[in-house]
C-alpha cells in the first residue's frame, strides 16, 4: 500500500495523453446515461484521460460493503480492504495489481461519502493521480445527480429487504453529512431497514445550519407518517424564511392539525456558522449534549421541561428558545434513547457514558466525523448483538471556522 500525497503540477507528457475531444462527448454523453450503463461509461472516460479502466463502487446503507456497479463483482469490505480504507479516511490509496496499478479513489458529494472509485493505470505520477481524482469527482456528481430517480441505484446499495415504514421514512431523509467551510452536521440511523419512529434532518441556508432530530411514539406506519409531516413542516417553515420559533410553531401545528393522536419528541438547532451563536429548542426529548477540548460540558445545554412536538397548542406556557455561544471545535450531539439504552446480553446498558466517550476517543485518534458515528453505530449493533429494542438515532456537528 501506497499512501498518496497531494501531486505536483507536473504538465502531461507523450504518455498522458487527454483526447479533449472524446471527453466533451463522453460528459455530454452522461448526463442521459442509464446508471446501469455507468460501468462502460467510467471505462471510456478512464481511456480518454489516459488511463486503463475505472469501476465504481458504491457504500451500501449500513456501510459495512462497498458495492460494485458492475453486478458481476463482488462487495469489498469497508472494513479490511484498501477500498474501504479510501473510504473511511478520504484520501487515496494505490495497491499493486496484476498489471500495474490500482488507485483506490473517495467519491464524495461535498462532504458526503458516496464510495470508491478503482482506477487501473500502468505507472503512477500526479498526472495519472490528478485525473484520477477528476474522474471521481465527475462520477460523483452524475452518481449524486442519476440516484435522486434511480431505482436501480437504491436497490443496489441494500443489502436485505426493506420494510414499508422505513420505505416512506428515508424519502424524507437529506444526506447523511452535509456541511461548508466553517460547519459539518452527520448523521446515522438503525436499524437501517426496520426504522420507523426516528428521523433527523439537517440543512444549510447561506451561513445558518439547521439540525433536527425526532423520535415518535411506536414503531409502525403511524410512527413513520408522524416524523414524515414534522419534517415537511420543519422544512417548509424554513424555506419560507421562518426562525427557529417559527419552525417549532410549525410542527407543533402541523401535527396538532392533521395527526392530533400522535405526537414526537425532538431537538431543533439552529447555527450561526459565522459567530457561533446556537439556538435550540427541546420537545420532550433528551437533551443535547456539548462536547468541547474532549470533554463533556455537564448540562451546558439542559433546559426546562417542554411537552412533546404536537402537543405544544396545549401547553400553559410558549415554546422557549434557548441560546448559547459555541467555541471553534465545539460539537454538539442530538441522539434519541434507542442509542443509550440499547443492552447487552447480561441486560447492561449501552449507557451515556460509553456513548460520549466513544466518540470523544474517536474524535482524539483523527477521525473525521462521519466515520465517528459509522464505528459509533456499528459498536451499538454489537453491543446488542445486531437487536436493537429501539431505533437509534444520532447527530452531530461541529463548528469550526478555523478551517475556512
Amino acid at each position: 500500500m501506497i499512501l498518496v500525497p497531494d501531486p505536483p503540477l507536473v504538465p502531461a507528457g507523450p504518455d498522458n495523453t487527454l483526447d479533449e475531444h472524446r471527453l466533451e462527448e463522453l460528459i455530454i454523453e452522461a448526463q442521459t446515461t442509464l446508471p446501469v450503463d455507468m460501468p462502460g461509461l467510467a471505462n471510456r472516460c478512464a481511456s480518454a484521460l489516459g488511463l486503463d479502466s475505472a469501476l465504481v463502487y458504491l457504500v451500501d446503507l449500513q456501510q459495512q460493503l462497498l458495492i460494485p456497479l458492475d453486478e458481476a463483482l463482488e462487495p469489498l469490505p469497508v472494513d479490511g480492504s484498501l477500498a474501504g480504507w479510501a473510504y473511511r479516511t478520504v484520501s487515496p490509496r494505490v495497491a499493486d495489481a496484476d498489471e500495474g496499478l490500482i488507485i483506490w479513489v473517495p467519491l464524495i458529494d461535498g462532504a458526503e461519502r458516496l464510495g470508491v472509485l478503482a482506477v487501473r493505470t500502468g505507472s503512477l505520477d500526479g498526472v495519472r493521480l490528478r485525473r484520477s481524482r477528476i474522474l471521481a469527482y465527475l462520477f460523483a456528481m452524475l452518481i449524486t445527480s442519476k440516484r435522486a430517480y434511480s431505482d436501480w441505484l437504491a436497490a443496489r446499495t441494500r443489502t436485505s429487504v426493506m420494510q414499508l415504514p422505513t420505505e416512506m421514512l428515508r424519502a424524507f431523509l437529506p444526506s447523511h453529512t452535509i456541511g461548508s467551510s466553517r460547519c459539518v452536521s452527520t448523521a446515522v440511523l438503525e436499524p437501517a431497514y426496520d426504522v420507523a419512529g426516528d428521523a433527523f434532518d439537517h440543512s444549510v441556508v447561506k451561513d445558518i445550519l439547521h439540525t433536527m432530530i425526532l423520535d415518535s411514539m411506536g414503531h409502525d406506519l403511524n410512527a413513520g407518517l408522524t416524523t414524515s409531516v414534522a419534517m415537511a413542516a420543519a422544512r417548509n417553515a424554513r424555506r419560507g424564511g421562518g426562525d427557529l420559533a417559527d419552525i417549532v410553531r410549525a410542527v407543533d401545528e402541523a401535527l396538532a392539525q392533521w395527526l392530533p393522536d400522535h405526537f414526537c419528541t425532538g431537538v431543533l438547532c439552529r447555527l450561526d456558522a459565522r459567530t457561533g451563536e446556537l439556538c435550540w429548542a427541546n420537545c420532550g426529548h433528551p437533551p443535547p449534549l456539548l462536547i468541547r477540548a474532549g470533554r463533556v460540558l455537564d448540562g451546558a445545554l439542559n433546559s426546562p421541561p417542554q411537552p412533546p412536538i404536537g402537543l405544544g397548542p396545549l401547553a400553559p406556557v410558549p415554546r422557549e428558545v434557548h441560546e448559547t455561544k459555541l467555541e471553534p471545535g465545539d460539537c454538539v450531539l442530538l441522539y434519541t434513547d434507542g442509542v443509550v439504552e440499547a443492552r447487552d446480553a447480561e441486560g447492561a446498558e449501552f449507557g451515556l457514558d460509553r456513548f460520549t466517550d466513544f466518540i470523544i476517543r474517536s474524535s482524539a485518534a483523527g477521525q473525521r466525523p462521519a466515520e465517528v458515528l459509522r464505528l459509533l453505530i456499528h459498536a451499538i449493533l454489537d453491543y446488542q448483538r445486531n437487536q436493537l429494542r429501539d431505533d437509534a438515532t444520532i447527530l452531530l456537528f461541529e463548528w469550526r471556522p478555523q478551517c475556512q
